[in-house]
């Protein structure tokens, strides 16, 4: 039997995580499991290049780690830990820090995003990340990395420091490929629907753990336009907002854009929102429900994800020594 492929993908515990996370590419990750060796971490390590409450981080990597789960990743077919918890991320990090060239990381687009938004806390951590985000990726030899079109730059400096340290020493990391995965949904903001729904705009973003009378007020007031003639048109250029609605309520009960349309000949944006919070709100129920249930469970959450670390450490530092060795560290 041939060995599986090995697929990894990280999410920074940074926020909370919204209805875009999981009509995007999150409710697909689970279809990766019968075809891929699966690791999914939370990237808490890489969160705090940004300042960070204490509490709430411990908070939000662990409702992550409940989200995952509840989203039908099981931890008997993958792997899923917390990225501090595997000493090698930082330790690898700071090796290809030395094998990074400076040039490349001033021109990476996340630098200079969030140094505008964070002009206050320019730290080296923020400039050197992709380093660490490579070594996040190299430590485990994937064939695969999950990736948007807006993260491709991240693949192709990991790409570049994998070769360029390949060139010198041998044939030490896999170099991997960019896996662009059927990401579903692209959703955009509520009341925004010119930008992609974001944990920035919370007003506009709806998140997986919100109540449900959250979610129905926030699509009661989502923007649409002022065509009163078919209104509930599916048209992104001329009427992105109600398009956008179209999209989440397609998603979110598997129903073409032309029967939604059909649905709602003739009837305003005052019938079609309602119902399309209620379908928003019955899809998250069953996630949020299970999520609470694990949370509450903490024993079990601390069972996979010290399991999940034990593994790929395991993995992990099998990586690490070969790279040790090679630059000419002297062995424990």
């Amino acid at each position: 039997m041939d060995e599986k492929k090995v697929m990894l993908s990280g999410i920074q515990p940074s926020g909370d995580l919204h209805l875009g996370n999981y009509l995007g590419p999150l409710r697909h990750w689970p279809e990766m499991l019968a075809e891929f060796d699966c690791y999914f971490f939370m990237a808490d390590l890489h969160t705090i290049t940004v300042r960070q409450e204490p509490a709430q981080l411990r908070r939000r990597v662990l409702t992550q780690v409940a989200q995952y789960i509840a989203c039908g990743l099981d931890p008997e077919k993958c792997t899923i830990f917390i990225q501090s918890h595997v000493p090698a991320h930082a330790q690898l990090g700071w090796v290809l820090d030395c094998y990074t060239m400076f040039g490349e990381l001033s021109r990476m687009t996340q630098f200079k995003d969030k140094s505008s938004k964070h002009k206050d806390n320019i730290n080296a951590g923020l400039f050197t990340y992709p380093a660490l985000m490579a070594a996040d990726i190299l430590l485990y030899q994937p064939d695969f990395v999950p990736v948007g079109e807006d993260q491709k730059q991240h693949v192709e400096i990991c790409r570049d420091i994998a070769e360029r340290f390949n060139g010198i020493y041998g044939d030490v990391f896999k170099v991997p490929a960019p896996y662009i995965a059927k990401v579903g949904a692209r959703i955009m903001s509520l009341n925004d629907p010119s930008s992609k729904m974001s944990k920035s705009n919370p007003e506009g973003c709806v998140f997986l753990m919100e109540k449900p009378e959250d979610i129905a007020r926030k699509f009661k007031r989502a923007v649409t336009d002022s065509d009163t003639v078919n209104p509930v048109r599916y048209d992104p250029q001329t009427k992105p907002g109600v398009s956008n609605l179209i999209q989440i309520y397609a998603a979110a009960t598997g129903r073409s854009f032309a029967d939604i349309e059909s649905e709602f000949q003739g009837r305003g944006y005052g019938a079609f929102k309602p119902v399309v919070g209620e379908a928003v709100v019955e899809t998250l129920r069953p996630i949020r429900e299970e999520t609470e249930r694990l949370l509450a469970d903490k024993a079990y959450l601390e069972s996979v994800y010290k399991a999940g670390a034990e593994k790929a450490e395991y993995v992990a530092n099998k990586t690490l020594r070969k790279v040790y060795k090679k630059v000419g560290f002297v062995p424990r």
